[in-house]
């Protein structure tokens, strides 16, 4: 099974774990979902398996969360969700799915546990922090 990656490119994030799975030698298939869409059973898999719930997975900022009402009491899982297949951009990213699991990776160094092999150091997150030595060890 290779790695996928629900990604998009214009997310740091979402960037910079796309670059940390590559630099590991893995060659992810890559989903870009904002032009791909979601399907019902495919988030509640994906959620499943990343043991995350849709409100976990909802996307505040920089998404029309705010002025759909999803942030309000009383909303369930099930409105966030039928949400979520209207506006794609309502999921967080990157969601990574590996032979070692699925996960949010926010922060990107979250996929580091996903990996076979951890890249070359040292590597830095988006806004430079360093999360790999110049030895391949981690940080922090």
């Amino acid at each position: 099974m290779s790695i996928v990656i629900y990604h998009n490119p214009d997310c740091g994030t979402s960037r910079n774990v796309l670059d940390i799975i590559r630099k590991s030698g893995a060659a992810p298939v890559v989903i870009e979902y904002l032009q791909t869409g979601w399907t019902r059973p495919q988030l509640l898999g994906l959620f499943a398996a990343a043991d995350i719930s849709p409100k976990q997975a909802l996307r505040v900022s920089k998404s029309p969360a705010v002025e759909l009402g999803l942030l309000a009491d009383g909303v369930t899982d099930e409105m966030i969700l039928d949400a979520m297949l209207l506006h794609p951009v309502l999921v967080n990213r990157p969601l990574v799915c590996s032979p070692k699991g699925t996960r949010l990776c926010r922060p990107s160094e979250l996929v580091l546990d996903l990996l076979d092999r951890l890249p070359p150091g040292p590597l830095y997150k988006e806004d430079g922090e360093m999360i790999l030595n110049e030895h391949g060890e981690r940080v922090g």
